[in-house]
């Protein structure tokens, strides 16, 4: 199975606080995402991100276009109402 890919939709465009308005992540939490090398952690990762997502509101948009980054990657994620797995 091929990596989880990174939660990034290829909008980059930092404003509301420093987060990103296309996945809501700043460049920490990038930097941080490329170190992280176990798929449970990457998972994780995702998990925490939608949490953030949820909390700031107006991140909707993410979801569909990080569902279409998946399929074409051939990877099969199991959206919970609040988890990922």
């Amino acid at each position: 199975m091929a990596k989880v890919p990174s939660p990034c939709i290829d909008v980059c465009k930092f404003k509301r606080a420093g987060h990103c308005i296309g996945c809501s992540m700043t460049k920490a939490q990038k930097d941080l995402f490329k170190g992280l090398k176990k798929d449970k952690h990457r998972v994780a990762f995702i998990e925490m991100l939608r949490a953030q997502q949820a909390g700031m509101g107006k991140f909707s948009h993410w979801q569909v276009a990080y569902e279409k980054k998946l399929k074409k990657k051939k990877i099969k994620l199991v959206w919970d109402k609040d988890k990922v797995a």
